[in-house]
């Protein structure tokens, strides 16, 4: 049987893409559709005019927000919330506000035949609970690596330029489609916006998953 694809647009530095997934896969587990359901991740680039080395994090997120002081209450509530879910976010290990891009490239290529999941998280987690700069392809390449993937491979990957026209085409696809904020998770014919409850995705996953089976 093919599963249900659950199509997952995202970006590596919004942390609600993080905990969204956690509760999403929670609710997978709760339904016991693991067997039944594949995650497919799209790509959404929150700052696609970001330099490709990132802009300091302090700097950026108080032009971004007005001053440092409200950034850091922020990113408080948003530690709470990942604390909630069993996520760690360490944003003082941060240095850099990334630009997105290369990780975006290397899911994008790795997906074609591999179950990315676990790269995803690790590059979260990179990010959010190590400080580690994700925009830089050699830390990403210790990921991948770190995630069971060939270091020549990868490296060979991100001396082209391969992806960056796909990636930006799929980004184009999810505006056209009334995407315009992350996470976004297409459940059948039900799109969420935001990282809502378990009990929600795990309703819409159901429902989903009632209706596949009728048509089957």
């Amino acid at each position: 049987m093919n599963r249900l694809n659950i199509e997952v647009t995202y970006d590596f530095i919004c942390p609600w893409c993080w905990i969204g997934e956690e509760k999403l896969k929670k609710a997978i587990r709760e339904a016991n559709a693991g067997e039944q359901t594949k995650l497919v991740f799209v790509p959404y680039e929150l700052n696609p005019t970001m330099p490709v080395g990132g802009l300091d994090r302090k700097e950026y997120r108080s032009a971004k927000f007005g001053s440092w002081a409200r950034s850091q209450v922020m990113d408080a509530q948003v530690t709470e919330a990942g604390r909630q879910v069993g996520l760690e976010f360490n944003y003082a290990l941060a240095q850099r506000t990334p630009n997105t891009l290369a990780a975006h490239r290397l899911v994008w290529v790795l997906q074609e035949r591999h179950d990315v999941t676990g790269l995803v998280e690790a590059i979260f987690h990179a990010y959010f609970s190590a400080g580690r700069d994700i925009g830089d392809v050699a830390v990403l390449t210790e990921i991948a690596v770190a995630a069971g993937f060939k270091k020549d491979k990868v490296e060979a990957f991100f001396a082209s330029e391969s992806g960056v026209d796909e990636v930006r085409a799929l980004e184009a696809r999810q505006i056209e489609h009334g995407v315009n904020s992350v996470p976004s998770v297409k459940i059948g014919d039900e799109v969420i916006s935001g990282a809502q409850s378990v009990a929600l995705f795990r309703a819409t996953l159901e429902g989903a998953l009632k209706q596949r089976a009728i048509a089957e």
